[in-house]
């Protein structure tokens, strides 16, 4: 029970940490989605459709930037004693981040690169949060950045439980591990927006800490 409790936590943390940096890399960094990046050909595709943004094509490089981060993810693991070192990895990316946006910003030299680079370097955090779900699938209930596969599962099981009700234990424990997932990354959307309309990118460096904290309490584990 103990484990599985561990469990959730772990899930909700890594889901509140992806809404949260997906958002505030969409509201303060150019609408640039950072842990649904296949969103961003989206963006691009609206932005050059509109001529709204000359710097439009830089949302493509989220693509190899994330796979980047992906391949030395799984680079990592294999070196790795602690599953939980991707994780720490991300969580100093994410902390490096914030505090160069806030120094940049102190200096006034927070240009709109300054911001680009802030906002692909989150980028490649959350593809090694991805790369930890994917090699460590049973570390959470399910994936942590995107939430479709999560939402329709969540779906499959809530129509079981209509026609069904609470019949088969399997299908209730499916359904609440599905609602931890969904609810953890829509808090942390609501919070990133927040901050990152209030005090933008250097409040990268909250989600970092996190990070970096549940890296030293799974450290001996």
């Amino acid at each position: 029970m103990e484990v599985q409790k561990n469990i959730g936590y772990v899930t909700l943390l890594l889901t509140m940490i992806a809404g949260y940096c997906d958002t505030v890399t969409f509201v303060a960094a150019d609408s640039i989605f950072s842990a649904h990046v296949t969103g961003n050909f989206i963006v691009f595709a609206y932005q050059i459709i509109k001529g709204s943004d000359i710097h439009a094509w830089i949302k493509l490089l989220t693509f190899p930037v994330f796979i980047v981060a992906v391949i030395t993810g799984g680079r990592i693991a294999l070196k790795a004693t602690n599953r939980y070192t991707l994780l720490f990895w991300e969580g100093i990316l994410l902390l490096v981040s914030g505090i160069a946006s806030y120094v940049f910003g102190y200096m006034e030299i927070f240009t709109e690169w300054a911001m680009y680079t802030v906002a692909l370097t989150t980028v490649f955090g959350m593809g090694l949060q991805n790369a930890f779900g994917k090699l460590y699938s049973k570390e959470t209930h399910g994936p942590t950045t995107m939430m479709t596969g999560n939402v329709t599962q969540a779906a499959l099981d809530l129509g079981n439980l209509l026609k069904n009700g609470c019949k088969d234990p399997e299908v209730v424990i499916s359904f609440k591990k599905q609602l931890v997932t969904i609810i953890g990354f829509l808090i942390g959307c609501f919070l990133g927006a927040i901050a990152g309309k209030l005090f933008g990118l250097g409040t990268l460096i909250v989600p970092g800490i996190a990070m970096i904290i549940c890296y030293l309490y799974h450290r001996n584990n």
